[in-house]
C-alpha cells in the first residue's frame, strides 16, 4: 500500500520564529519614529522624542548640533544657540527618521514671569550692549562705569562676552532686571549658550567679589553677599541664568551684627525660582498693556515696562495703568522716548498756563525748568484728591506749622519756572583771588498768582521762623524782601501777578527775549510750552560763557588766560556732557515723556 505523502508544516510560526530572532538582533528594524513635523523651537527650550513606553526600543539619536549621540528610547534635547538643524533617529548606520529644526533666540520676556510689574530689557545683546557700554562710559568715565557695572548683577559676566574669544553668553538674546510682587528684591537675567559653564563663571565672578557662593545639587547656589544682606540665589532655566537679589536688611537693632543677618537665607528667593520654573507660554512677552503701550512709543535699545497695581483708595488720586520707555542710544546722544498710560486725563482736562518769566528772561541760560499745572492739578498731585485721607493728614501737619495750604495753593495760577545763569566774569574773578573754583551766577524763579495774600504771608513767616535778617519794601501794589542765604543776596518780590526770587548775582549785560520759544525751537515737542513740565541743563552754554569773557576788572589779560586754559581742560576731562533735556506733557489716553542726554562731539 502506498504510503501518504508527509504534510508541509505552516509556514506561520516559522516567520514568528525569524521575526523574534531579527528583532533580538536589532530591536529597531523595520521601527520608523514619528519625529513630526518641521518646526521652530526656541534655544534652550527642551524638546521631546521618542517614547517612554516601559518596553520601547531604543534609538540612537543624532540633535544635528555637534553634541555627542545618545541611545535611549526616547530623549529630551536644548539647543543652545540658534540656526537649522536636522534630527535623525538612527539604528546603527541606518536612518529611520528625520526632521529639520529651526532654532531662534529665546526672547527674553518669554524668560520673565508674566506678573512681574517692571521690567527693564536689552532684547538683544549683539549690537546694542556695545553702544550703551560706550556711552555710559564717556558719560561717567571708564573708570567710574566699569566699577558700576561689575558690581551689578550678571554684568561681570556680559562684559567679558563683548571682548573677542568664545564666551558662555547668547548675543543673540537678552538681558534685563524684573521685579514681582511677592520679591523683595531685584531679579537679573541673562540669555547664556551654555547653563552649566555660565553658572560656574558667574560663581567665580562673585567669588572674586568677595562673596561666599554655596553649590547645590541641583546646580544652583546660594550666594551670601559679603557686606551683609540676605543671601541672594543663582540658578539657570531655559537657556537663562538669574541671580534673585533680595533687598537688604534693615539696620540691625543694637547688639546685633549685620553678619549676623547675612547667614539668614531669605525665603524669597526660593519662590523667584518656583515662579520662573513654572513658567509656560509667553511669559510677560504678550502683557496687553504692554502691547497697547509699545505701539505708541520709537524703537530704541534698552526698554522699561512697569505696571505696579495700585491701591484701590489711591486710584483716584494715582489713576496711572502703567509706563513704557525706549531708550535709543546712537553715537554721541541718548533718545528716550516714553508713554505714561492714564483711566483719566493727566494734569486736568485744561493745560496749564506757560510761564510768563520764560517770555521775557535773559538769554543764556545754563539751566531751565517749567511746571505748567493747573492749580487743582497741583493740589491733588501734592496733597490727593479732595476729602482724601492724604489731603486731610497733609493739610493737618501743615496746621500744625502754622500754615494753611489750602489758600495758597489757590493761590497759584498754575505756572512755575527757574532759570540759572552762570557770570562767567565773577568766577574768574574769586577763582584768580582766592585760588579756588567757587560757582557764581544768578537763579530766577517765578510763580504766577491770583492771589497774593497767602504768599506775602508764607514768605514773612518763614523769614522769621528762620531767624533771617530781611529788609522789607512796599510800594504800590509791590511788596519786596532782600535777604542773603549762602553768602548770596536773595530778593523775593510780589505783585498782585507773580512771585519772583532772584538769588545771586545781579543780571547785567544780558540780552532779553523769548527764552521759552528758544527752548521749543531747540528741543522741540512743544517743550516748556503750556501743559508742559520741562527740564533741561545746558554745559555747551557754560563752556561757551567760560571762553568768552574777554576782560575782568582787576586781572590782567595773562592771568585770565591761564585760568580759562586751565579752567576749560578741567571742565572737559570732568565730564563730556554737552546738554540734555527732559518734557512730559498730556495727550490721549495718558501722557508723553521725551528726552535727550547729547555728548560733545568727540
Amino acid at each position: 500500500m502506498a504510503s501518504r505523502p508527509r504534510a508541509l508544516p505552516s509556514p506561520l510560526p516559522l516567520f514568528l520564529l525569524l521575526a523574534a530572532v531579527g528583532l533580538g538582533v536589532s530591536s529597531c528594524r523595520g521601527l520608523r519614529p514619528d519625529l513630526g513635523p518641521e518646526r521652530t523651537l526656541e534655544a534652550g527650550v527642551p524638546e521631546a522624542f521618542g517614547s517612554t513606553a516601559p518596553k520601547a526600543p531604543a534609538i540612537t539619536w543624532d540633535f544635528g548640533d555637534g553634541t555627542p549621540p545618545r541611545t535611549a528610547p526616547g530623549a529630551s534635547h536644548a539647543w543652545a544657540t540658534a540656526g537649522r538643524y536636522t534630527v535623525r533617529a538612527l539604528d546603527g548606520e541606518k536612518e529611520l527618521a528625520r526632521v529639520v529644526l529651526t532654532v531662534v533666540p529665546r526672547p527674553v520676556l518669554r524668560a520673565v514671569p508674566q506678573d512681574a510689574q517692571t521690567v527693564l530689557w536689552v532684547p538683544r545683546l549683539r549690537g546694542n550692549v556695545e553702544g550703551l557700554v560706550d556711552f555710559y562710559e564717556r558719560l561717567v568715565g571708564a573708570g567710574n562705569a566699569r566699577r558700576t557695572l561689575e558690581e551689578t548683577p550678571l554684568a561681570p559676566l556680559l562684559l567679558r562676552s563683548l571682548s573677542a574669544g568664545p564666551s558662555e553668553v547668547d548675543p543673540e538674546e537678552g538681558f534685563g532686571f524684573f521685579l514681582l510682587p511677592d520679591f523683595d528684591g531685584v531679579v537679573a537675567l541673562l540669555g547664556v549658550t551654555d547653563s552649566k559653564a555660565a553658572l560656574a563663571a558667574v560663581a567665580r565672578e562673585l567669588r572674586s567679589a568677595g562673596h561666599q557662593v554655596l553649590p547645590r545639587e541641583d546646580g544652583s547656589a546660594r550666594v551670601d553677599p559679603v557686606d551683609g544682606g540676605r543671601s541672594m540665589l543663582l540658578f539657570a532655566d531655559r537657556g537663562y541664568v538669574y541671580l534673585a537679589v533680595p533687598d537688604s536688611p534693615d539696620a540691625p537693632e543694637p547688639g546685633e551684627t549685620v553678619k549676623a543677618l547675612a547667614v539668614e537665607e531669605s525665603p524669597d528667593v526660593e519662590r523667584v525660582r518656583r515662579r520662573v520654573e513654572a513658567l509656560s507660554g509667553p511669559g510677560i512677552s504678550e502683557n496687553a498693556l504692554l502691547g497697547e503701550l509699545r505701539g505708541k512709543v520709537r524703537d530704541g535699545s534698552v526698554f522699561l515696562f512697569s505696571a505696579p497695581p495700585v491701591p484701590e483708595a489711591e486710584k483716584e488720586d494715582m489713576p496711572v495703568r502703567g509706563f513704557f520707555g525706549a531708550l535709543a542710544v546712537q553715537a554721541d546722544q541718548a533718545e528716550l522716548d516714553g508713554f505714561l498710560s492714564s483711566s483719566r486725563p493727566l494734569l486736568g482736562s485744561t493745560r496749564g498756563p506757560a510761564s510768563a518769566l520764560l517770555g521775557r528772561a535773559a538769554a543764556g541760560p545754563v539751566a531751565a525748568a517749567q511746571l505748567s499745572v493747573p492749580p487743582e492739578e497741583l493740589a491733588r498731585l501734592v496733597f490727593g484728591s479732595p476729602e482724601s485721607p492724604r489731603r486731610q493728614r497733609t493739610l493737618e501737619r501743615w496746621r500744625k506749622q502754622g500754615l494753611d495750604a489750602e489758600p495758597l495753593l489757590k493761590a497759584l495760577r498754575g505756572d512755575v519756572a527757574m532759570l540759572v545763569y552762570f557770570d562767567a566774569a565773577a568766577f574768574f574773578q574769586g577763582f584768580i583771588r582766592d585760588q579756588r573754583p567757587s560757582p557764581k551766577g544768578t537763579v530766577v524763579m517765578e510763580a504766577g498768582l491770583t492771589s497774593v495774600q497767602p504768599v506775602l504771608q508764607l514768605i514773612q513767616k518763614q523769614l522769621q521762623d528762620n531767624a533771617l535778617v530781611f529788609q522789607k519794601e512796599a510800594q504800590g501794589n509791590t511788596t519786596r524782601f532782600r535777604t542773603r542765604l549762602m553768602e548770596q543776596p536773595v530778593s523775593l518780590t510780589l505783585t498782585p501777578e507773580r512771585a519772583t526770587m532772584e538769588a545771586g548775582e545781579v543780571l547785567t549785560g544780558r540780552e532779553t527775549g523769548d527764552v521759552g520759544a528758544t527752548l521749543r525751537t531747540r528741543f522741540g515737542a512743544e517743550a516748556f510750552g503750556p501743559g508742559h513740565l520741562s527740564l533741561m541743563v545746558d554745559m555747551g552754554r557754560l563752556r561757551a560763557d567760560l571762553a568768552g569773557v574777554r576782560e575782568v576788572p582787576g586781572v590782567s589779560t595773562g592771568k585770565l588766560l591761564a585760568s580759562q586754559v586751565f579752567v576749560t581742560a578741567l571742565l572737559e576731562q570732568l565730564t563730556p556732557f554737552e546738554y540734555g533735556f527732559l518734557d512730559f506733557s498730556p495727550a490721549d489716553g495718558g501722557g508723553r515723556l521725551q528726552g535727550r542726554v547729547v555728548l560733545r562731539e568727540r
